[in-house]
């Protein structure tokens, strides 16, 4: 895990959460990773979610091992508040903000996520 640096990877997963806001609004637009099958999503405490970052370089920090296959994939904010959302609502998945390797991110409903980046 040589090599690894990020601003977010040595601050809190609430900070993370703050950081994310701020830059996806900033530059209108968030990361996910997606494989052959679409996008990659995360099971937590038995909850499925959809992990979004706020730029490309900490996207690629999650694609190793398992998800060494991955490609960060760039969403523009309009897109994520029209397609997105309802999507995610519809299967009931939750948004898991800036996942770091070994550090979940804050997982909240996409709803309560758009209000905070509206």
């Amino acid at each position: 895990m040589s090599g690894m640096s990020h601003p977010l990877l040595s601050v809190s997963a609430q900070q993370r959460l703050n950081e994310t806001l701020t830059a996806i609004k900033e530059h209108e637009a968030l990361w996910i990773l997606t494989d052959e099958h679409g996008c990659v999503m995360l099971t937590a405490d038995d909850e499925d979610g959809i992990p979004v970052w706020p730029d490309a370089g900490i996207a690629s920090l999650w694609a190793t091992d398992d998800w060494s296959h991955c490609e960060p994939l760039q969403i523009s904010l309009a897109d994520w508040f029209k397609k997105w959302v309802p999507g995610m609502q519809e299967d009931e998945l939750l948004v898991m903000v800036c996942p770091v390797p070994g550090e979940e991110g804050e997982v909240m409903e996409p709803a309560e996520f758009a209000e905070q980046l509206s």
